[in-house]
């Protein structure tokens, strides 16, 4: 079976690193690494350029790097707090991660700052359909991801040294400044080459007093921020997540923005996202629904189910991938983006931000137990 989600090519242009400067500096940190080494790029993932190294033993490292030029964001593309949270969890709980090796928060090595972990070797599937396994596999394997999820939340943060990783309150409410602040100045961004502002998203005042009157109760976990089937690693062979990866976006924050990132796919049309999107499908699903997968979830974190406030979170799920896809278009015009979609992907800011509003439109969260699909 291809494993499209480790797919690796040669680097891309405008992403080279400098191998004699990394060899050296690897030598030095990891035991056991012997040059020289090969470099190559994955395919996968939108933001942080990401590496397979295999050194001349044929033992195989990732490094993950912030792009290269000038950020939007100085809070963006966070490769260090990638490394903490990922060396803590590893150390102090049996959520899976991957073993991490070195970070190196200089520039003068290959360009910007890096860390290097190791290369799990097992699946990962783009689609969220799992179509090639059977349907009890795919099942079994979404009741995992659903489990490593409950599991992450249920961590005490602040026992295995991650008290200063976020502010244990007011998630909803940072993630509104902080986007709309993220937002505009995404929106500003002009094309290098055809003069044309990057989109705005539309009807910002509105959606964001919704947010305000509909928001869930205050509730702190980590969070990792981009929790999904194609971010996570399952054994080769068993139905059972092995590692998480990309934790760029982490923090502490409220646990449903991980749910409810998880489930998108289960709201939105099938032209929005990859393989799977069962909004409005007269079919039957190909996995189990997400009434089921939140009853998996619940079970595992010790939450009352129907889930308070759920459609407050699947709306702002829609409205935060509207700007992280903005946030594509934006990279695109100033010519750093460093996935080989990411012209489609950007595409699909102003849609996502249309589906966000179409839970707005349907008026305020009544009884605030609302998790119909």
């Amino acid at each position: 079976m291809t494993n499209e989600g480790q797919k690796t090519s040669a680097v891309r242009s405008g992403h080279e690193l400098d191998t004699a400067s990394l060899e050296a500096y690897l030598a030095k940190q990891i035991p056991g690494f012997t040059t020289p080494m090969t470099v190559s790029q994955f395919s996968h993932g939108q933001s942080n350029p990401t590496y397979l190294l295999k050194d001349a033993n044929q033992q195989q490292y990732v490094l993950r790097k912030k792009p290269p030029g000038a950020l939007l964001s100085k809070t963006a593309h966070a490769i260090e707090r990638e490394y903490r949270i990922i060396n803590a969890l590893g150390q102090h709980t049996d959520v899976p991660v991957p073993k991490v090796y070195a970070l190196c928060e200089e520039a003068n090595v290959i360009g910007t700052p890096f860390y290097v972990m190791e290369f799990l070797k097992g699946r990962i599937f783009e689609d969220v359909r799992m179509l090639s396994l059977p349907y009890e596999q795919r099942k079994q394997c979404w009741f995992s991801a659903l489990e490593t999820l409950a599991k992450l939340h249920r961590v005490d943060f602040k026992a295995i040294g991650l008290e200063s990783y976020g502010r244990n309150f007011g998630f909803y409410e940072r993630q509104m400044k902080s986007l709309h602040k993220v937002s505009s100045a995404q929106a500003a961004v002009v094309d290098k080459d055809s003069g044309e502002k990057v989109a705005d998203l539309p009807r910002l005042n509105e959606m964001f007093a919704w947010f305000k009157k509909n928001q869930p109760k205050d509730v702190a976990t980590i969070v990792h921020g981009d929790f999904k089937i194609d971010n996570v690693v399952f054994h080769p062979t068993e139905c059972r997540v092995i590692g998480v990866l990309d934790w760029e976006l982490s923090t502490i924050g409220h646990p449903l923005s991980d749910l409810a990132n998880l489930l998108q796919p289960f709201y939105m049309p099938a032209d929005q996202t990859s393989g799977g999107g069962f909004k409005d499908s007269k079919e039957p699903l190909p996995i189990p629904g997400a009434q089921e997968l939140m009853q998996v979830y619940c079970q595992h974190s010790n939450q009352p189910f129907p889930i308070p406030q759920w459609l407050f979170a699947v709306a702002f799920a829609h409205f935060r991938l509207a700007v992280i896809t903005q946030g594509i278009a934006a990279r695109v015009a100033r010519k750093q983006a460093s996935s080989a979609r990411a012209l489609e992907i950007a595409s699909k800011s102003i849609p996502m931000a249309n589906l966000a509003l179409e839970i707005v439109d349907q008026g305020d969260l009544v009884g605030g137990t609302d998790s119909k699909l």
